[in-house]
C-alpha cells in the first residue's frame, strides 16, 4: 500500500494519478452499450429475453417468467430467518424516518404588488431503480432506492436485478417487499436499462433510473440521459478515514474501516489520511495483520494496492485541505470532537462523526442514504434523496393591477433583445 507525504516534492502529482478514475469512457464500451440500447428500442422483449438469456444464462422462455410476484416477494419475507427479518426491518424504519424529513412542500407568497408566486411539488409518476443481482447482492440498494421515491410518493417503482442463472438472493426480494416496490423484473445490464428508458410490450417506460451497477450499467445510463433522468454515473466505492493520533485511537479499528472499503471491489479506493507518522505506521500493520483472515482478502488487497494509500499530512489545516480536494463519497473522522471539523469540510458524500460511526453503519441502518456521489462529485452532487423523486413547477399568478408594471419591464427588456413579439405581448397588459 503506497505511502504519500504533503511534504514530498511530487505529492501533487501522486494524489493526481491515486484519484484518476474514468468510469465509462472506454470507446468499445460505450459502443456495445449504444448497439444494445438500439437493439431494444427497436425490437423490446424479444431482445431483452434473448440478452438476458445469453449473459446470465437465465433460463427463462418467455418475459412473463422474468417478472416476480408480490407473492413470491412476500414469501421471500416471511421465509427468512427471525434475527435478519428484525435487521431488515430495522433498516428500513430508520431509512424510511431519516427521508421523511426530506419531503419538500408546494409554496407560495404574495408580493407587493398583489401577485402570487410560488412552486409546485409534484412526485415523479413512475421510476425504476437497478439493483445488483447474483448470490452477492444488496438488499440495502432496495432500500435506498426504493423507499424515498415512495417517501416522495412516486405512483410505481419498477425495479430490476439481475439473476444469474436464475438465482436471486431472497433477502433483495424480502427488500422489495418491505419498501413497497410495485413490480420486479430479473433483468439487468444495459438491456435493463434500457427497457426501463425507452419500454417494451412488458416493461413500462419510466421517468428515471435510479441505483448502481457496473460499467455497463453506468455506460448506458449516461446514454439514455435525456430520456429520461437518472441519479449519477456511479464510480467504484471509496473511503477516506482521517486521524490525529489521539489516545483513545485504535488502529485496528482504523485498518478495519479502510478494509470494509477495499473488499468490495479491485478498483475500490480506501485512503487514510493522518498528521502521525507513528499511527500511519501502526495502521498499516493493523491492515497486513486483518488481511491474513479475511475471506475476501484477495480483492481488498488489490484494492490498497491499486487504488489506496497512507497519505501523512503536517496538520489539521492541510488534511481538511486535501479532503476537500479528494472529495471522498464516504468521510470518516476518527478525532475526538468531530464538530470541531465540520465547518471546515465542504466536499464530502457522507461525514461519519467520531470514532463509533463506521462507514459500514452508513451502509445498512443508520438513516441516510447510501447511495453517495464518487470520484470527486461530491464537489457538486449530493446524497439521493426524496428531493430526487420530486420534482417543481414555478406558479407565477399577475393580478389585473400587479400584472402592469411588470409587463412595463417586460416590454423594456424585450426590446433590448429584439424582440418584438415577446414587447407587444407584455405591452398589451398595461396599455
Amino acid at each position: 500500500m503506497r505511502q504519500l507525504s504533503t511534504q514530498d516534492a511530487d505529492f501533487d502529482n501522486q494524489l493526481t494519478q491515486l484519484l484518476a478514475f474514468e468510469t465509462v469512457n472506454d470507446a468499445e464500451l460505450l459502443h456495445t452499450v449504444d448497439d444494445i440500447i438500439a437493439q431494444v428500442r427497436a425490437d423490446g422483449d424479444s431482445v431483452v429475453l434473448a440478452l438476458t438469456q445469453q449473459f446470465d444464462q437465465h433460463p427463462a422462455t418467455t418475459m412473463q417468467e422474468l417478472e416476480l410476484s408480490k407473492e413470491a416477494l412476500a414469501d421471500a419475507f416471511a421465509n427468512l430467518d427471525e434475527n435478519v427479518k428484525t435487521a431488515l426491518t430495522t433498516a428500513a424504519t430508520r431509512v424510511q424516518t431519516f427521508h421523511e424529513r426530506q419531503v419538500q412542500e408546494t409554496w407560495q407568497y404574495e408580493d407587493e404588488l398583489g401577485n402570487r408566486l410560488g412552486q409546485k411539488v409534484t412526485p415523479l409518476d413512475r421510476v425504476g431503480i437497478y439493483v445488483p443481482g447474483g448470490l452477492a447482492s444488496y438488499p440495502s440498494s432496495v432500500l435506498m432506492n426504493a423507499i424515498p421515491a415512495k417517501v416522495a410518493g412516486v405512483a410505481e417503482v419498477i425495479m430490476v436485478v439481475p439473476a444469474p442463472k436464475g438465482v436471486l438472493n431472497p433477502l433483495v426480494l424480502a427488500a422489495a417487499h418491505l419498501a413497497k416496490v410495485d413490480r420486479v423484473f430479473t433483468i439487468g445490464g444495459a438491456q435493463a436499462v434500457a427497457a426501463l428508458a425507452y419500454g417494451t410490450e412488458t416493461i413500462p417506460a419510466v421517468d428515471k433510473i435510479t441505483g448502481p451497477g457496473n460499467k455497463y450499467v453506468a455506460a448506458a445510463k449516461r446514454a439514455v440521459f435525456g430520456q429520461v433522468g437518472i441519479d449519477m454515473i456511479a464510480g467504484p466505492s471509496e473511503v477516506l478515514v482521517y486521524a490525529e493520533g489521539e489516545a483513545q485511537d485504535r488502529a485496528d479499528w482504523l485498518a478495519m474501516d479502510l478494509l470494509s472499503q477495499a473488499e468490495h471491489d479491485r478498483i475500490a479506493q480506501a485512503i487514510f489520511v493522518t498528521t502521525s507518522e507513528e499511527q500511519l505506521k501502526e495502521v498499516e500493520l493493523e491492515i497486513e495483520r486483518a488481511l491474513a483472515e479475511l475471506p475476501k482478502a484477495d480483492i481488498a488487497r488489490d484494492s490498497l494496492q491499486n487504488r489506496g494509500a497512507l497519505i501523512l499530512v503536517k496538520d489539521r489545516s492541510e488534511g481538511m485541505a486535501l479532503i476537500n480536494r479528494i472529495a471522498p463519497e464516504h468521510l470518516e473522522l476518527s478525532v475526538d470532537n468531530p464538530d470541531a471539523l465540520l465547518d471546515d469540510i465542504r466536499h464530502a458524500g457522507a461525514i461519519f462523526m467520531g470514532r463509533h460511526t463506521p462507514e459500514a453503519i452508513g451502509d445498512y441502518c443508520a438513516g441516510p442514504n447510501h447511495v453517495l456521489p464518487t470520484s470527486g462529485t461530491a464537489r457538486f452532487s449530493s446524497p439521493l434523496g426524496v428531493y430526487d423523486f420530486q420534482k417543481k413547477s414555478s406558479i407565477i399568478y399577475c393580478s389585473e393591477n400587479g400584472s402592469k408594471p411588470l409587463a412595463k419591464t417586460a416590454d423594456i427588456l424585450a426590446q433590448r433583445e429584439d424582440l418584438e413579439a415577446h414587447a407587444r405581448s407584455a405591452r398589451y397588459r398595461y396599455q
